[in-house]
């Protein structure tokens, strides 16, 4: 999956969480896109299997939606957590960071950054 498709999941996945409704219209204006491209790509996200578009518009993810996005969230809280321990930038920024990064790192790689983070955190 794209890092595009993989950004609209946890979009969805943390307006979900802090709404009662997710429409096509939050998650352009969470992201900054356009109501035109967001509908485009909830449209594949459909198709894909990962979200429900109800008859009111109203959007849900679907199981496995769920998993990529929770698979996401975590990634970004472990490699905003390895930022803070490894660099000297402000929570915002590593979080910011986290999230490009979240998008872009193999298993492994990401694997080995949870196994630092562990060490040191059992320190």
């Amino acid at each position: 999956m794209k890092e595009s498709g993989k950004t609209y999941l946890l979009t969805i996945y943390r307006l979900s969480n802090t709404q009662t409704a997710v429409h096509s219209v939050d998650v352009a204006k969470a992201l900054d896109f356009s109501k035109p491209s967001v509908s485009r790509a909830m449209g594949l996200q459909k198709d894909a299997g990962l979200i429900e578009i109800a008859k009111g518009g109203a959007i849900t993810l679907t199981k496995a939606g769920v998993k990529i996005a929770k698979d996401l969230e975590e990634r970004v809280a472990v490699l905003t957590e390895f930022l803070l321990m490894t660099t000297d930038v402000d929570t915002e920024t590593a979080s910011a960071d986290a999230e490009k990064m979240a998008f872009s790192l193999q298993d492994s790689t990401y694997k080995g950054i949870c196994n630092f983070v562990k060490e040191v955190q059992d320190k």
